[in-house]
Order: C-alpha cells, then sequence, then structure tokens
C-alpha cells in the first residue's frame, strides 16, 4: 500500500508577528487502501491478525478484540458497543461512521488513521498513541485521552461534547472547523497545538495549561474571564 503524510495547512500560519515562532502544521495521513477481502463475519478474537479486510455492518458490541492488529482495512458502520479493544492497534486504516457506546480503547495504537463521521459516547482512549491521525465529521461525548499522546492529530468539523485531555502531550494537533465543549486540559503538555480554527471553544478546566496553544484575538477575549479568574485578576466596572 502506497501512502504518504502531508503537513496540514496552519503550517504556513504564523503563532507570532513577522520573526516570530510560527506553529507547525499537523502531518495528515494519506491512507491508501489496496484492494480488501470481506470479512467473514466471524467474532472479534483477542490478539486477533486482520490485514487487508473490509468490515461492513459488522455488529460487535460486546465482544473481546483485545490486543488485535488491524493492518490496511476499513470498517465501515460497524458497532462497537461495550467493544473490548484494550491495545489493539489500527495501522494505515480508515473507521468510517463508527458507532458505539463504552467502547474500549485504552491504550491502543492508531497510526495513519482517519476516523470519519464517527457517534460515540464514553469511549476510552486513555494511555492511547496516536499519530497521523484525522478525526473529521461525527459527535465524540466524553471522550476519555487522560495521559495520552497525540501527535500530528487533526480534528475536523466533529464534535467534541466534554473531552478530557488530562495529563495528555499533545503534539501538532489541530482543531479545524469544530465544537470544543467543556474540554479538560488539567496537567495536559501542548506544543504546536492550533485552536484558532474551532467554531466552539470551551475549555472546562485546565485552562493554564495553553501555554504551548495558539488561539485568535477573538478566542481570546471569549476567554479572558477565565484566564483572569486563573491567576487573580479581578475585574470591576
Amino acid at each position: 500500500m502506497a501512502r504518504r503524510a502531508t503537513a496540514g495547512a496552519s503550517g504556513s500560519g504564523g503563532a507570532g508577528g513577522a520573526g516570530g515562532s510560527r506553529v507547525k502544521g499537523a502531518r495528515r495521513p494519506e491512507v491508501r487502501l489496496p484492494q480488501l477481502e470481506p470479512h467473514g463475519g466471524e467474532e472479534l478474537e483477542p490478539d486477533g491478525d486482520y490485514d487487508g479486510l473490509e468490515f461492513l455492518e459488522a455488529d460487535f458490541a460486546g465482544q473481546d478484540g483485545a490486543g488485535a492488529r488491524f493492518m490496511d482495512c476499513a470498517l465501515r458502520s460497524c458497532a462497537l458497543d461495550e467493544t473490548r479493544l484494550h491495545h489493539a492497534r489500527f495501522l494505515d486504516s480508515v473507521l468510517t461512521g463508527i458507532r458505539g457506546v463504552g467502547t474500549d480503547l485504552a491504550e491502543s495504537t492508531l497510526r495513519d488513521v482517519e476516523l470519519i463521521d464517527a457517534r460515540l459516547g464514553g469511549v476510552q482512549l486513555h494511555g492511547a498513541a496516536l499519530e497521523r491521525v484525522v478525526i473529521r465529521g461525527g459527535k465524540i461525548d466524553y471522550l476519555n485521552l487522560r495521559t495520552a499522546v497525540l501527535k500530528d492529530v487533526v480534528f475536523e468539523s466533529c464534535v467534541l461534547v466534554e473531552p478530557d485531555f488530562g495529563g495528555a502531550r499533545l503534539e501538532r494537533v489541530e482543531f479545524v472547523d469544530c465544537t470544543l465543549k467543556g474540554a479538560d486540559l488539567t496537567a495536559a503538555t501542548l506544543k504546536d497545538v492550533d485552536l484558532r480554527g474551532a467554531a466552539v471553544l470551551e475549555i472546562a478546566r485546565g485552562i493554564d495549561r495553553l501555554a504551548g496553544a495558539v488561539i485568535s484575538p477573538s478566542q481570546l477575549l471569549d476567554l479572558a474571564p477565565a484566564l483572569a479568574a486563573e491567576v487573580g485578576i479581578r475585574v470591576e466596572g
């Protein structure tokens, strides 16, 4: 399979003025899948090895695929309610229209992955490693990314409700035309994180961790009361 990573558009944008430091854009994956074989419909297996398969409208609810490897695969319109995928690896794969509540992807690896139009709630990605990942469209409620490592990740045209980035490390992460509601950045570490494109930006906790991010002037005005409270500034008329 041939693929290449491409740099994000924000790489040419500046975080500061002329001569200032610039925010580095995320490298996006370009996944080109080979000719896929249809999955036979069997249940997932712990430590299973899936290569070059298409999973179409499969119902994996409650199944155990912990430690499984998905390489050059497409998951389309699959149900992942309470599916156990702890320590799973998704490599050079596309996940389209997946849905599920309580999906366990803790300590998993997603590398060169496109996640499109997902409908997920309470998905566990704590301790996971995401590299060259695009999450486009859809809605994810209560996304748990605590202590995860995100590098070259783009959230695009999606809705994230109360995502938890507590203790996570984010490097070259972009939020493009997406809604970020009630985000928790407690103890997170940010480097070259571009929030300027977020349509809605709400930080519930950890606003002091925004060092290493770039925001727009209008976002600064919106966040000003929380920033002032964080440093103990009283604003009175």
